[in-house]
């Protein structure tokens, strides 16, 4: 098989980093973009003079010379087009969060299941430099036995409600559409959390139809407990900081800083000299996504962020949104 064949659903904002990873990867292509902007189609034929270009995704996927898509439209239209392009036999990387509903995430877990197509959920923080490598010591036992997991994502939405308006809508939760990426972190260190509670309140977006601040107690596997706070009306730079406490250390780690904190209690002058691990700023690697999707394809690997952990992620911060407005604990529902 020669280069794979791609086209982007959309040329929105992050769809910018996944063109950029398809130009630069030597076993790949970019044969067309896909927008209902005539603007942003013009900005992509002048940084890609000779692709071809469309304003409805169905005439993409009539295209027998392209493999694979790239779903990075709005999270209202994952589904849609994910299920479509699938249908039509093309692999599809679809931008996370996977989907606004539980049972929008089962149509696609099926759909994934009904085809021979590699079906890919972009759960980008699992490629960003500091998380790997917090990952690498949970899974090495650098820091021993778990017991506790936190995650933030502050990032200020005020200025940005999206083309159209799409992160007004009252579907996306912000636990959901940014919060996700804490939520899935936790998920692949510390596992699925069984059980979700909640509080939320509105004082910075009071204009949004959701709430602005949320914080997520979770019950997770082998007695652990995790905590994410997610805030889209915060006052400061973006941020998704992350700890990690074990019996023998703890980890402090970020997306958009140069180093990763460990504490160890192997270091012989104990906690007074933590370890500074430096780490390259790279939070949205979608060109190691694109890297990984492709050699799934090519090589016929198995898909890490699957469907179904795109799906499970949906799950438990729909859970949380559930609990904040119910005043519950909430199980979180993973049968897909």
């Amino acid at each position: 098989m020669g280069k794979l064949r791609f086209a982007t659903l959309s040329a929105m904002g992050i769809a910018n980093a996944h063109i950029k990873g398809i130009i630069n990867n030597p076993d790949t292509e970019l044969i067309a973009v896909c927008d209902v902007d005539p603007k942003r189609i013009a900005a992509q034929l002048e940084l890609n003079p000779g692709i071809r270009t469309y304003s409805d995704y169905r005439d993409v996927l009539k295209c027998d010379d392209i493999d694979a898509v790239v779903v990075t439209a709005p999270d209202q239209w994952h589904c849609e087009m994910s299920v479509a392009a699938l249908k039509a036999g093309k692999h599809v990387l679809c931008e996370k969060p996977m989907a606004l509903s539980w049972e929008e995430c089962q149509k696609m877990v099926q759909a994934g299941r009904e085809t021979d197509r590699k079906f890919m959920i972009g759960q980008v923080c699992r490629y960003a430099p500091g998380f790997v490598k917090a990952h690498e010591l949970v899974k090495s036992g650098a820091i021993g036995e778990l017991f506790f997991v936190e995650s933030e994502y502050a990032h200020d939405y005020s200025k940005i409600p999206g083309y159209g308006g799409w992160r007004l809508d009252p579907r996306r939760h912000g636990f959901l559409g940014g919060g996700c990426h804490a939520v899935d972190l936790l998920r692949w260190i510390a596992g699925d959390p069984v059980e979700v509670f909640a509080y939320a309140n509105r004082k910075m977006l009071s204009d949004w139809p959701t709430d602005d601040c949320t914080v997520a107690i979770m019950k997770m596997p082998d007695n652990v407990i995790g905590k994410v706070f997610v805030s889209t009306g915060c006052k400061r730079n973006y941020t998704m900081r992350s700890v990690f406490y074990g019996s023998k250390g703890t980890i402090i780690c970020d997306n958009t800083s140069p180093e990763l904190t460990l504490f160890s209690t192997d270091n012989p002058d104990g906690f007074t000299k933590p370890q500074a691990i430096p780490i390259d700023v790279n939070n949205h690697n979608m060109t190691a996504e694109i890297r990984e999707f492709t050699d799934c394809i090519l090589n016929d690997k198995p898909i890490k962020t699957t469907s179904l952990e795109g799906a499970k992620t949906v799950a438990a911060a729909l859970a949380a949104v559930e609990s904040s407005k119910t005043g519950m604990p909430v199980r979180v529902n993973y049968d897909f």
